[in-house]
């Protein structure tokens, strides 16, 4: 059956898809009366057993078909995901170039959404701006953009956050507004390949964060000197799921260290649960200083900086 069995099919249908949800995107799901809706498609609507996404007229009761319809995965790393046999550990499967899945199971073809990056804005000037008032350092973000892994939209103007694979091409996008708390991953977008600051010379380990935001704000306090210096790789997970750091692990086979610097929060503390079980690495556990996460914490680190900066200035003004 292409990859997976009859066995692992099984296992995965009996899959409730608001136990998934719960399970797997716990802060990308809101309730509304007696139905829940996805923050990222609000369109997307569960209630009794049933998802559906009227903004695309389909829906069903299979977890399965909604990985593959709305998520992006091909149906043998969906029933894997769902299994219990992939992500969720270092030996993730190669990724196929394909967009279909011919599956006997479904008697159709599930197709798969192409992934294209947002068009590009002539500049990043919108981009720059905001994350700097997000407190971040302004070389830190233009590193992004030479980069690649960074632009500004051209229509919202929005921040994309690029994810590649090994040979550069582009497979994930995370979008985040500018103008408005606008949240959403491109269609099409494979969470596998996560957006990925590297180190500044080699390193065996891996930081792991749950926004591209959070990544560059601990990079930013790094280099301030506001937290101890950190050389390693580091990687947004998109939220909570544990599969970009699975296929991260897969792929660079000399990290044995991975620090966990999820936000302190129910969601945050039961990722770094998970990931402290993998084998093979030393886990160590990570939490921002103050507020819930590293942006929160940069952020609080440079009012209270302001505001002695403030303190110095008005007692140097009264001693004159």
């Amino acid at each position: 059956m292409g990859g997976v069995s009859r066995e692992q099919i099984d296992r995965a249908k009996q899959i409730n898809i608001l136990d998934y949800i719960l399970s797997h995107e716990p802060n990308n799901v809101k309730r509304v009366g007696k139905a829940h809706y996805l923050k990222d498609h609000d369109s997307l609507e569960i209630s009794n057993g049933l998802w559906n996404w009227h903004s695309h007229g389909i829906g069903g009761k299979n977890v399965i078909d909604y990985l593959i319809k709305v998520r992006g995965y091909s149906f043998v790393d969906a029933v894997r995901l769902l299994a219990g046999d992939d992500p969720d550990s270092r030996a993730s499967p190669k990724l196929k170039p394909s967009y279909k899945t011919i599956s006997s199971d479904f008697n159709s073809v599930s197709e798969r959404k192409p992934f294209s990056l947002p068009p590009r804005n002539i500049n990043n000037m919108r981009v720059i701006a905001y994350l700097q008032s997000r407190g971040i350092a302004k070389p830190l973000i233009l590193d992004c953009i030479e980069r690649g892994s960074l632009y500004e939209s051209r229509i919202y103007h929005n921040c994309v956050f690029v994810g590649r694979d090994e040979q550069g091409k582009a497979r994930f996008a995370a979008m985040r507004g500018t103008l408005a708390n606008y949240k959403r991953d491109a269609d099409g977008s494979d969470k596998r390949f996560g957006f990925v600051i590297p180190p500044d010379s080699e390193s065996d380990t891996v930081a792991v964060f749950e926004s591209p935001i959070d990544a560059l704000s601990h990079q930013t306090q790094s280099r301030a000197g506001q937290i101890e210096p950190f050389n390693g790789y580091r990687l947004s997970l998109g939220g909570t799921a544990l599969s970009p750091l699975a296929r991260f692990l897969d792929q660079h086979g000399e990290i044995t260290s991975v620090v966990v610097c999820t936000d302190n929060d129910d969601a945050g503390n039961l990722a770094a649960a998970k990931i402290a079980e993998l084998p093979g690495i030393t886990v160590t556990r990570s939490k921002p200083p103050a507020g819930s996460d590293w942006n929160e914490n940069l952020l609080a680190i440079q009012k209270a900086e302001r505001l002695k900066h403030r303190g110095n200035r008005a007692i140097s003004v009264e001693s004159r």
